[in-house]
């Protein structure tokens, strides 16, 4: 399954029609299912002021989409979104530069207890799922769309052990296809990513003996090609023949190949669907505050049919906020983000896998603590 963005102005007024029609099909305020009643519907909402987000660029085309949506619905609101990288995100979160943040990893628990977030009045944070969408191994071999790898190869292509793509541990998982005597360019991220983290505990976890690196939202080998944030990955593998990244699978490059991945004796492309059997499969980690929702995604237990490599991206916002106005402004929107209008205006966008309604009640019980 290819997802691809939609064109860019037609493709986000269609979401503003579908939030529209949304919320007239729900009759609820503000185009929630939920029964949020803080503010009128459509553009007698209630509602202003701005606000500032910062975080991961993998959902930059998911905030794009939501913006429209919540902004369409409520008019005096501007909302701003930087795609500056989950690790630009937590950062300016912890700092109060930023009223939310979004990231491709949650904090850890030790940051959380080392850290004064500069925007909450309490030591609570709020931490939600928003986003789950595949890593693609995407890949520049014209004529190729598709390739096979089970992890241990995934692995050694991207520290540099197999160095060419007719490699016989390549070539024995792909008869029948011509693989060319041409070098393999790894491409990774140069800046901190929620995204690397993401693929290289993929790594670490289902080929261990190979990828024996600290994971880490950081690259750990030096002199490699690499680009800032998902743009520069996405150009690297573009321009580049015989280069092969990672990044989310909303931005793959047109006409790039796929890599499948080995799970449990057979290939599996991307796809949201796939995706989600993934994380829906995963535990939430415990010690955590209830309203800090973070999955225990173990790759190494992907079930039969699942993706292995997916991101849950994280909206983090704070429990308490100085300014009463401004909880109420990060609520609703969140509450937006995550609702059934949100998640379809994602899918239609970015190609993620939306949230089941189970996961959404429990997510939008952690988003009521906001206050």
């Amino acid at each position: 399954m290819k997802l691809t963005r939609l064109s860019g102005i037609s493709a986000l007024g269609a979401i503003a029609a579908l939030t529209l029609a949304g919320c007239a099909a729900n009759e609820g305020p503000a185009g929630n299912s939920n029964g949020n009643d803080s503010a009128e519907t459509g553009n007698g909402s209630a509602l202003t002021g701005t606000l500032s987000g910062i975080g991961a660029s993998s959902m930059g085309a998911a905030q794009d989409a939501w913006t429209v949506g919540f902004q369409t619905i409520h008019d005096g609101v501007t909302v701003n979104y930087a795609p500056e990288g989950s690790g630009a995100g937590r950062e300016n979160f912890i700092s109060g530069a930023a009223d939310f943040a979004g990231s491709d990893r949650a904090f850890h628990l030790e940051e959380i207890a080392d850290n004064d977030f500069g925007a909450c009045t309490s030591a609570d944070i709020v931490e939600v799922p928003v986003y789950v969408s595949p890593v693609a191994l995407a890949f520049n071999l014209p004529g190729i769309e598709s390739l096979n790898m089970d992890p241990e190869t995934i692995a050694a292509v991207f520290k540099g052990d197999i160095a060419t793509w007719d490699d016989e541990q390549i070539a024995e998982q792909n008869d029948g296809v011509e693989l060319p005597s041409l070098p393999i360019t790894p491409v990774n991220r140069a800046d901190t990513s929620g995204t690397t983290e993401t693929f290289a505990e993929y790594m670490a976890s289902t080929a261990p003996d190979v990828w024996d690196f600290e994971v880490s939202g950081d690259w750990p080998i030096q002199g490699t090609e690499s680009g800032q944030q998902t743009a520069g990955v996405r150009s690297a593998v573009e321009s580049g023949e015989g280069t092969i990244g990672y990044l989310d699978a909303s931005q793959i490059p047109e006409g790039s190949g796929q890599v499948h991945v080995g799970v449990d004796g057979e290939y599996v492309p991307y796809s949201s669907d796939a995706a989600s059997m993934l994380i829906e499969g995963s535990p939430l980690e415990t010690g955590r505050g209830a309203a800090d929702l973070v999955f225990d995604v173990n790759p190494a237990a992907a079930p039969a049919g699942s993706y292995p490599i997916a991101l849950v991206s994280y909206a983090v916002a704070c429990a308490t906020y100085a300014d009463a106005d401004k909880a109420e402004l990060v609520k609703t929107y969140l509450e937006y983000v995550v609702s059934a209008e949100g998640q379809e205006a994602a899918a239609e966008y970015a190609g993620s896998a939306p949230l089941s309604d189970s996961l959404r009640e429990t997510v939008l019980g952690a988003i009521s603590a906001i206050s």
